[in-house]
């Protein structure tokens, strides 16, 4: 077992129903979001506790993650709030540019079938700025997700097979079936405490410390909060908190900060939750008159190989050469100061201003925030997040990781 620092000694077979409890913590995610895209950066306040501490009973980090694993709610509604502070330039719309680009989907100059309620383009807000989400969930077969914009709102629904989504500013549909046996959509993303917590628990390893640091009040529950920090130097992530619900065991608000310290980098939580089953009809939907509906079999999927005939230049360039990088995926080290690393196979480094068009923009935009460096690896840029930074050299080899970027030029060296 990974050792897990606290005040109490664990003894072997604790340490195996330990394992088995992460285990198991995999697969009782509460499944309220039914989303699009692969983001996994979301951030809020700073402080965990909103109005004092609880006196609860006295439990172990051990203990904690048990009661994690053994939750077993499936039925709940409420609101939650989602901010993220990834120290990004404004990207003036740039991102949107490149995902629709690659997608085929809307804006991307491509065969005009996309929606704009599909979320595999819609849910890209996600990875920046202050959202609220209104989820509410009844088993695996039921799951709705809002988000609420100025005077606009896009919901996901999963009910039994249909999957919809829906926005309200185009009055577009998009529809989708999810597969047999399948709890959720095949594509998501996380949205609640609950998905991020599931995730940090899988990087507990010997690397990590974790504690119980004390009671919280989020959402008007009563919460222990765990706290998970890495040992290892050269990681970007200063620590990260999940307040458990005493009751139920259910994350209620996650938060991960910075080593480089300043407000949180990833932060969900619940400002409002009830744990009764919600009305059946929350879960009801039909496409109102007028609307556009876009069934996803004639839309097409941004997963089939290749891109589309008429993507534009940027997405065939991205796709061709990220396919041919993860195929010799390897990762250097572990734990937290863990590297990914690829070759593309794509000589010159970044795209410059002067070859024009998204390609040149989105060289333009990395270079904006990225540092020139040098080293036995030959030479390359840093482009930095506060939590993810990324090496890549001239010669087409990509280094990225929750490192620093010293971390990344060392791996870099390393690797001749």
């Amino acid at each position: 077992m990974a050792p897990i620092d606290s005040d109490d000694s664990t003894t072997a077979g604790e340490g195996e129903e330990l394992r088995a409890g992460r285990r198991k913590a995999a697969r009782y995610v509460v499944p309220v979001a039914v989303m699009g895209v692969a983001a996994v950066t979301i951030g809020l306040v700073p402080a965990l506790a909103d109005s004092g501490d609880p006196d609860l009973p006295k439990v172990t980090a051990e203990q904690l993650i048990e009661k994690i694993a053994k939750s077993d709610v499936e039925q709940l509604s409420g609101t939650v709030r989602i901010n993220t502070d990834l120290g990004l330039p404004d990207l003036g719309g740039l991102e949107s540019g490149l995902m629709s680009g690659m997608s085929g989907g809307p804006g991307s100059g491509g065969d005009g079938e996309g929606s704009a309620a599909d979320p595999s383009a819609k849910l890209t807000e996600l990875v920046s700025g202050s959202h609220t989400l209104r989820v509410a969930a009844d088993g695996p077969d039921r799951q709705k997700l809002s988000l609420m914009e100025n005077a606009a709102e896009y919901s996901l629904i999963h009910n039994g097979k249909d999957v919809w989504g829906y926005d309200s500013q185009s009055n577009e549909v998009y529809h989708s079936t999810a597969p047999d046996g399948a709890e959720r959509p095949e594509k998501d993303v996380p949205a609640t405490p609950k998905d991020f917590a599931e995730q940090a628990l899988k990087s507990v390893d010997d690397t990590t410390s974790v504690t119980v640091g004390g009671t919280a009040q989020v959402a008007g529950r009563d919460a222990y909060r765990l706290v998970v920090e890495p040992k290892q130097e050269g990681s970007t992530v200063g620590a990260i908190t999940v307040a458990v619900d005493a009751e139920t065991g259910t994350p209620l608000k996650f938060t991960l900060t910075p080593a480089s310290g300043g407000a949180a980098v990833v932060d969900v939580g619940f400002t409002k939750v009830s744990f009764a089953k919600p009305d059946a009809s929350t879960f009801d939907f039909t496409p109102p008159a007028g609307a556009k509906v876009t069934e996803a079999d004639e839309a097409g999927s941004p997963d089939q190989a290749g891109a589309p005939a008429d993507a534009p230049e940027l997405g065939r360039k991205a796709e061709g050469d990220l396919a041919k990088g993860m195929d010799g995926l390897k990762v250097i080290g572990e734990g937290w100061s863990s590297i990914a690393t690829f070759d593309t196979g794509a000589q010159g480094g970044l795209p410059t201003g002067s070859e024009g068009g998204d390609l040149g923009a989105l060289g333009g935009f990395l270079g904006s925030f990225g540092d020139q460096v040098k080293g036995d690896f030959g030479s390359g840029t840093v482009f930095k997040t506060r939590l993810v930074n990324a090496l890549i050299t001239d010669d087409g080899k990509v280094y990225a990781g929750a490192v620093t970027k010293d971390a990344l030029v060392k791996a870099a060296d390393a690797a001749q």
